[in-house]
């Protein structure tokens, strides 16, 4: 057999801490051959990064590798001075970062980090790095290479940026690409480009990528081995179609049956994985994810091995269980399209925007700030939100999706249009033109989720005190019934008498979220506005949150207006679905309607770009790469804004003249394209 590139073995690194060793790499053990991909998964915590980090010679006090060796192309990384393992980093092994601004330094031109890296690895003038440096940046598609080569970081997209930073990784030639979260801040629509852009170029230079995700999507789009790991241990590692058909180990399983994807069942019960990963101070004896087994609390397991390279640790399998459905409510769908003059809702109604305008200025100057421009966040946007249901905003960054939740909040007013809120058995509020007691009233009715839990929760409140809150400012019981309302609310989300009494950093990011849930629900509202509310989240806990708001709408009736950009998770809990592209909505309609019959080209290239979790769809399916990156909102394209990046031929003249209107294709389905696109039969739906 090929001999392995990278041997890893008995590898464990500490953090030294007040309150004890954290052990967060543990034994483990493992091999990668010359161009292999391979994927590594797991939830926050479980020593992806620090085994990346452990190997590259990147842990820093109080961290410490204590153990093991990696042996690459014959020579130990761990036992090499800093000086000649610098040599190998950058030259041999490169390494591409999560976030692509901090790997970049801000002071300095992209052109002048380029030759310094290139200069400090191989021996050429700088006459020559500039070239190779502007042929790495031609190589990920970058429009003008010599002009950027003087650009700095803040000059670039975020999706130009991890082209960059791809760039400077595979511009010496390396034999090994550790991959660490390349694409967990990006959009699906870019994540796809990145993803299919690294992994080709790597491809032909015949590196080896290690590759870090918690997108069990994207590992089984990409990878062709998957291991496993579970609080700092190695739990299973194998070829990467057996891992996602037949889990060996009940975490990996756990992982998968928390997943939300497209080609699921939209109505089933995620299955999430109970409880929260062992403390690394002081891990439990023997299996780290014992609490099922009793056998597994006497004994560490041992490492069985399959047919071919398989190998998995664990001692037997756990049976799963049945997943109950989700019973989605019954009200028809609205077809009807009310103008903006009407200032009335139907009585199934809760929530109708129409010609919704929001724009920022664009201010310039050091002392006197002129305004030189606009940003038209949110151009005009019609849609309703029905009693008991969830609408789901969904598109890539900058699109408006947030903006409109701040103004359907009255956090931000609205330029133009009107938002209008209809309380049970109250007269219609309008929200852009609220004050008074009907802004007090909105207040009580409407309330808003989070996308970060920890930024939105005060650090220096206890849970009861954030909880409590809501019913303090309105001015709602006495302490007592207070206190009262707070141990139901936490028990309604999920949390126990005991969190009462902690702060936010004493909680997981599920628990923050839980908090946040909680205070939401304070006041009993009739709408919740869901921003972004798990894509913070690992896989596992965003399975509790997604299973918790379904649970709290059948027993609450509450209505959900649901912002994201993951799909699979709009799949998930929507009844309709609105697609933003650029401050407009492009498409509209129920989401089995939306989601299995999309004809807006946008609509389709989202569905097409975003993950399955299944090796064998994602071989088969077609991807929509759309060239080139959003448009400024400060200048959008004439006509159809998606025109510039739009992959259908044909009709250029129409579609930059005409701006077209949100058309009704069929009962509840509207789009807004003038060549509206038949996706019956497109392979990349699944």
């Amino acid at each position: 057999m090929e001999q392995p590139l990278l041997d890893v073995r008995h590898l464990r690194t500490v953090y030294m801490t007040d309150a004890g060793l954290v052990r967060a790499v543990d034994d483990v053990s493992f091999d990668l051959r010359p161009g292999e991909r391979l994927g590594v998964v797991g939830e926050s915590g479980s020593g992806k990064s620090a085994t990346a980090a452990s190997i590259m010679g990147l842990i820093e006090p109080p961290g410490a590798v204590v153990g093991g060796q990696a042996w690459f192309k014959g020579r130990d990384l761990l036992d090499m001075a800093e000086d000649e393992l610098s040599q190998i980093r950058g030259r041999d092994i490169a390494i591409i970062f999560q976030d692509p601004m901090t790997a970049l330094d801000p002071v300095f031109t992209i052109g002048d980090q380029m030759v310094e890296t290139l200069r400090a690895h191989l021996d050429v003038t700088r006459r020559e790095a500039v070239e190779i440096a502007a042929q790495a940046l031609a190589d990920v598609h970058i429009p003008n290479p010599r002009r950027r080569l003087d650009d700095y970081p803040h000059q670039f997209s975020g999706g130009m940026r991890q082209r960059v930073v791809i760039a400077m990784a595979l511009m010496c030639s390396p034999s090994l690409i550790i991959a660490d979260e390349p694409t967990t801040a990006l959009d699906v629509t870019t994540q796809a480009q990145v993803m299919d852009l690294m992994l080709g170029l790597a491809d032909e230079r015949g590196a080896a990528v290690m590759l870090i995700a918690h997108d069990l999507g994207v590992v089984a789009g990409f990878c062709e081995t998957v291991q496993v790991m579970y609080a700092g241990k190695l739990v299973e590692r194998s070829p990467v179609d057996d891992v996602y058909r037949r889990p060996g180990h009940p975490y990996t399983r756990g992982l998968l049956d928390s997943v939300s994807h497209l080609g699921a069942d939209g109505d089933r019960r995620l299955r999430s994985i109970p409880g929260m990963p062992p403390s690394l101070l002081d891990p439990p004896p023997g299996c780290r994810f014992h609490p099922p087994l009793r056998l597994c609390r006497r004994r560490l397991p041992s490492d069985r091995t399959r047919a071919g390279p398989r190998r998995r640790r664990t001692p037997r399998r756990l049976p799963l269980r049945q997943r109950p459905r989700r019973h989605p409510g019954d009200l028809p769908v609205t077809a009807t399209h009310p103008t903006t003059a009407d200032q009335t809702l139907a009585p199934d109604v809760v929530l109708g925007v129409r010609g919704l305008v929001k724009r920022y200025p664009v201010r310039q100057g050091s002392f006197i700030r002129r305004t030189v421009g606009w940003v038209e966040a949110v151009s005009g946007i019609d849609f309703e939100v029905r009693r008991g249901t969830t609408m789901s905003l969904v598109g890539e960054s900058g699109c408006g999706k947030s903006t409109t939740a701040r103004c359907v909040v009255g956090l931000v007013g609205a330029d133009a249009g009107s938002i209008l809120f209809q309380p049970p058995g109250g007269p219609v509020i309008d929200v852009a033109r609220a004050d008074g007691e009907r802004l007090r009233t909105l207040r009580r009715q409407v309330q808003i989720v989070f996308q970060d839990p920890f930024a939105s929760l005060n650090p220096r409140m206890t849970v009861a005190q954030i909880v409590a809150e809501p019913l303090v400012v309105h001015g709602i019981g006495d302490r007592h019934s207070r206190d009262e309302r707070v141990r139901e609310l936490l028990e309604l989300v999920g949390l126990a008498p005991r969190h009462a009494g902690r702060r936010p950093a004493q909680l997981s990011g599920g628990q923050q979220q839980r908090v946040g849930i909680a205070r939401a629900l304070a006041l009993d509202p009739s709408l919740v506005v869901l921003d972004e509310p798990v894509s913070a989240l690992d896989v596992s806990v965003q399975a509790q949150i997604l299973n918790l708001l379904s649970d709290l709408q059948e027993r609450l009736g509450l209505t959900y207006l649901f912002i994201a950009h993951d799909l699979s998770v709009v799949h998930h809990v929507s009844d309709d679905v609105a697609v933003m592209y650029l401050g407009r909505i492009v498409e509209q309609g129920p989401r089995d309607t939306v989601f299995s019959r999309p004809r807006h080209p946008y609509t389709q290239a989202l569905l097409s770009a975003a993950p399955v979790p299944d090796p064998e769809v994602e071989r088969v399916r077609t991807r929509i790469i759309l060239e080139g990156d959003l448009p400024s909102p400060s200048n959008p394209p004439s006509g159809c804004r998606f025109r510039t990046r739009c992959p259908v031929p044909g009709a250029e003249e129409m579609c930059a003249s005409e701006v077209p209107a949100l058309t009704e294709l069929e009962p509840g389905h509207r789009v807004a394209c003038h060549h509206p696109q038949d996706a019956a039969d497109a392979t990349f739906l699944v």
